[in-house]
């Protein structure tokens, strides 16, 4: 593994900016959304707000995305998982990924202010700088619970889906909010443990770097217990039915049953394991709460 850069491509091709959109993340982020969408309301959502709503916030967030590109450029030429991005392979220029990433931002704030309502544009940007800014090119750099303070960004979709078919912030939308900012730090610590070495190399202050790897396992089992129990908030707060309970319930068990073999294990051979079940977890108890909406029990 090299932080050699090869030289730039003369001819920039689609798939290269498409490559700075992290696709996988944005599905996530829109799909949080959409779902915040279809609880805010009884029935079905308006068709309008919902089309506009999940394209404006799915550019916010590619936008996001292409400007983590630039400001990691140095530390993704570093890391084995991160080192075919298109900035470390000269696929783009930091300028070509700047312009791209203001031209997108743009349209999604024109596409949230004119076609879905102001509050939606406001909070959508002050998550994108939350992530690409605040997160990116500070927290991340400086902290250990870099990850924690900077999933708040992350948290913030369901809530703009919310906002996007209501026009307001319900208190409803804020537990989807709590959830997803409890889950991220062990959503994201075992791929840090996975990849420890490539972020020792890439100097970079995470969890595992600097306190090793029985702190962070703690850390994880700890940030687990504590998402299985504020999960129980939505059937607790009447905003979901037995459908959902039961979900969570299993669901966290899962989560648990994760954390604490990976707590006991003497290596981090569960780390990319438990990794993967976080994101089936936050798939399930997000689609769990759609069930229960329309089917409540």
């Amino acid at each position: 593994m090299t932080a050699t850069v090869p030289a730039q491509s003369s001819t920039p091709t689609w798939r290269a900016y498409l490559g700075l959109c992290k696709l996988r993340v944005v599905g996530a982020i829109v799909f949080t959304a959409v779902i915040g969408m279809f609880l805010a309301v009884p029935g079905l959502p308006p068709l309008t707000e919902t089309l506009w709503g999940a394209l404006g916030i799915g550019l916010a967030a590619a936008s996001a995305a292409a400007l983590n590109h630039v400001y990691d450029r140095e530390i993704d030429s570093k890391m084995g998982r991160t080192e075919d991005r298109p900035l470390p392979q000269a696929q783009l220029s930091p300028q070509q990924a700047n312009t791209f990433a203001l031209i997108i931002g743009a349209l999604s704030m024109i596409i949230l202010t004119v076609f879905v309502n102001p509050l939606t544009a406001v909070l959508t940007f002050v998550s994108l700088i939350g992530y690409a800014v605040i997160y990116t090119r500070y927290l991340k750099r400086v902290t250990t619970q870099n990850i924690v303070i900077g999933g708040a960004a992350g948290a913030a979709p369901p809530v703009l889906g919310w906002c996007a078919v209501t026009g307001a912030v319900h208190p409803h939308s804020l537990l989807l909010f709590l959830i997803i900012f409890i889950w991220t730090p062990p959503h994201f610590w075992p791929l840090a443990l996975a990849k420890k070495d490539e972020y020792r190399l890439a100097d970079m202050p995470m969890l595992p770097v600097i306190y090793g790897d029985d702190v962070t396992k703690l850390h994880i089992l700890g940030y687990t217990i504590l998402l299985v129990i504020f999960s129980l908030l939505p059937y607790l707060t009447g905003m979901s039915g037995l459908i959902y309970l039961a979900s969570a319930l299993v669901l966290g068990a899962g989560f648990l049953y994760y954390a604490i073999r990976l707590k006991r294990a003497r290596d981090n051979k569960l780390a990319m394991r438990t990794f993967a079940y976080s994101l089936f977890y936050l798939g399930g108890i997000f689609s769990a709460l759609l069930v229960d909406h329309y089917l409540p029990f």
